[in-house]
């Protein structure tokens, strides 16, 4: 059993000095990655008393100190960008060097599995620092004779670190309300979703968005298509599949990211390589997880993502295909309360790790005749579309998956305004979904007027050639 260092009680550098630098990396470390743990932690962690890094101290400063000021931590790539602004061209070289390759480390997500140690040994320390000052404090108010001071001395410092954060305060937090970073939202790329009167950015943390269509019409492909586009951004990305295999998952990311179809994908392997060679310093990590119908929770989900973590990779974004196939924690007889649960441990797990949250769900028999999927079309269960921060109607209907049009329908919109149709195009050849241009969308109504023209024209014949071959009976 490895020996737990102790800090010199008369260091002359900082309270955990005795730990150790790589200690002091791993704890401004886990207050960078788990935010959660981080709002309680700087409630008893005092920077200049327990680092004696100077590019730890100013790191965790720049970072505790824009929380402070809007109640919400930076993201990674602002955090660079404070630091980049503190530094002064010359002077500064050698500082700007320590800090720089500190944010490597956390980028990379190195070595997370030791935090859960590292968080709970600070913490406890830190918090018994904070009791013993106080200690010292109330001895100097006693002999003051100010007794009743004692007890608020020790309340301040009992309660430090046990309470989360307190709530926004609307009259003291108006730059928290307006700050940029507090939804840290993942762009779908499709840029009239992204558009700031529809999402604003994209998906939040946090939020969940549904894809709803009938069943056949692509919304595993718009699933790849977000997930896929969520990696170019050099974000981590969790899909988890209980309808396709996780190696034909795999191929239609590939196929997306490098434009091949899925079919020549096994011809076009050396492509698909360079691929990644050039593009592995911006592209993010893709895990694909594969599951039975019908027998997973959220909390699956849940067991799957910290075993990631401890191996060193955290999602940035989750994907599951789909919910409508898998269980609640809680067993319900309806169907419709089970789906509307499994959507409300989905969202839950959003907030919990403060990430945005894909799926799909499948559209009532109405829907499959609709020529747009709103909320009604939700199959069991109208409940669903309650707890959904983002509905997304995808439909094709038959004349038009030959052609590739179809439309998109946004149902519900929590982020901005709803109601809006748009006409799409899907290549599910590439898993790639796109908003029509205006001379596109006279052309696809010309192709679908000309299918059905083909549709009618086929069934006079085939009506023709019975009629036919009935009267040749006849004579």
């Amino acid at each position: 059993m490895p020996v737990t260092p102790t800090p010199s009680s008369d260091s002359p550098s900082s309270l955990f000095t005795g730990f150790g630098k790589s200690f002091q990396e791993k704890v401004l470390q886990g207050i960078i990655v788990d935010r959660a743990w981080a709002i309680q932690f700087i409630e008893v962690f005092n920077v200049d008393e327990c680092l004696d890094q100077a590019y730890l101290k100013l790191v965790a400063n720049k970072y505790i100190n824009h929380y402070k000021v809007y109640k919400e931590f930076p993201s990674m790539d602002l955090l660079v960008t404070i630091l980049r602004d503190s530094f002064d061209s010359d002077r500064d070289i050698v500082l700007r060097e320590q800090c720089f390759n500190f944010m490597k480390k956390v980028v990379g997500n190195e070595n997370l599995g030791d935090l859960p140690w590292v968080k709970e040994k600070a913490f406890n320390f830190c918090r018994q620092q904070l009791l013993k000052k106080a200690l010292g404090e109330c001895v100097d108010v006693i002999l003051t004779e100010k007794y009743e001071t004692v007890v608020d001395i020790m309340k301040g410092a009992i309660s430090a670190g046990v309470s989360s954060n307190p709530g926004h305060d609307y009259n003291n937090d108006l730059d928290a309300r307006y700050s940029e970073t507090y939804r840290n939202c993942i762009r779908t790329n499709i840029s009239q979703l992204d558009d700031k009167k529809v999402l604003n950015g994209g998906l939040g943390a946090g939020e969940i968005g549904i894809v709803v269509s009938p069943s056949g019409v692509g919304k595993s492909h718009v699933l790849v298509h977000i997930g896929a586009e969520a990696l170019l951004q050099g974000k981590n990305v969790f899909h988890y599949t209980m309808e396709l295999n996780e190696r034909y998952v795999g191929i239609r990311f590939d196929s997306h990211l490098t434009g091949i179809p899925s079919l020549e994908c096994h011809e076009a392997k050396e492509t698909i390589r360079d691929f990644f060679a050039a593009n592995k310093d911006h592209l993010g990590h893709l895990i694909i997880k594969e599951y039975p119908t019908k027998s997973i929770t959220a909390n699956t989900i849940r067991a799957h993502i910290e075993k990631m973590t401890y191996k060193g990779i955290r999602p940035n974004m989750i994907i599951v295909d789909y919910a409508g196939i898998m269980r609640s924690t809680a067993r319900y007889e309806l169907p419709r309360f089970e789906l509307q649960a499994v959507v409300q441990e989905l969202r839950a797990l959003a907030q919990e790790l403060g990430l945005p949250v894909w799926t799909a769900l499948q559209s009532n028999k109405e829907g499959a005749k609709s020529e747009i999927i709103d909320t009604t079309n939700m199959a069991e269960s109208y409940g669903q579309a309650a707890e959904a921060d983002f509905i997304l109607g995808l439909q094709r209907l038959s004349t038009q998956k030959s052609t590739g049009y179809g439309n998109i329908f946004i149902g519900k919109n929590r982020m901005g305004i709803d109601g809006i149709q748009f006409k799409i195009h899907l290549d599910t050849a590439t898993s790639t979904m796109r908003v029509l241009t205006e001379d596109e969308i006279r052309e696809s109504q010309g192709a679908e007027e000309e299918s059905v023209r083909e549709d009618v024209f086929s069934s006079f014949k085939e009506s023709l050639k019975k009629h036919k071959d009935k009267f040749s009976k006849l004579g």
